[in-house]
Formats: structure tokens, C-alpha cells, sequence
């Protein structure tokens, strides 16, 4: 669990160094260059077509892991939009409410009794 939550750790503190050079040089403008790119049909559109789906997947899986309720359907939204900025910030505080249980992490505290 040490390694996973360092994964985690690096994986935060990467992205959102990485997000601020990107804002400070780009700007705030993702939506349109994202969609802009999809349209476009060619790879940097695929990639974010792809990263879409992942997006999805991960916002189901935290909708289903909290029994699709309210919390957890507000939870799934930011899991959508937030990427892995969301993502690891949630698995890493979840490690630690969990107490390292693999199982609970993955499947909730009321799927594992």
C-alpha cells in the first residue's frame, strides 16, 4: 500500500505541476481545444476520445463503488471532469480511511461485511 499511495503522490504533485505551466502558457481554454481535436478526426482527437471513455469508466465505477447514491453520483461528476487530478486524490484519501484494505478501496466498506 506504501508504493501505491507514492504512485499516487507522484502522480498528483506531476499532473498538477504539469497543469500549471500548461494554464500559465495556454490559458484556462481546454473544452475547446479537447473537442476541437475530436472533431479534427486525427490522433490527438482519438487520444482524447479515448481519455473520454476512461473518463466515463472511472466516474461509473465510483457512482457503482458508492451504490449510486447522491454522494456518490456527485463524486462520479467530479470523477468525470477532474481526470486524475480527482482520481488520485480520492484512492489516496480513500487508502487512508480504509486502512490499506485492498478490497474495501475497490469494492466500498458495504460491498466487503
Amino acid at each position: 500500500m506504501l508504493a501505491f499511495r507514492f504512485l499516487l503522490l507522484l502522480i498528483l504533485t506531476s499532473l498538477i505541476g504539469y497543469t500549471a505551466v500548461v494554464i500559465a502558457n495556454h490559458g484556462i481554454g481546454l473544452l475547446p481545444v479537447f473537442f476541437g481535436d475530436i472533431g479534427k478526426m486525427g490522433w490527438p482527437g482519438q487520444f482524447n476520445l479515448d481519455f473520454s471513455f476512461m473518463l466515463t469508466l472511472s466516474a461509473l465505477w465510483v457512482a457503482w463503488r458508492h451504490q449510486f447514491s447522491l454522494p456518490g453520483l456527485l463524486l462520479a461528476g467530479l470523477a468525470a471532469i477532474g481526470g486524475s487530478l480527482f482520481l488520485s486524490t480520492y484512492l489516496l484519501v480513500l487508502s487512508w480511511q480504509v486502512k490499506g484494505n485492498i478490497n474495501q478501496l475497490l469494492l466500498g466498506s458495504n460491498r466487503t461485511k
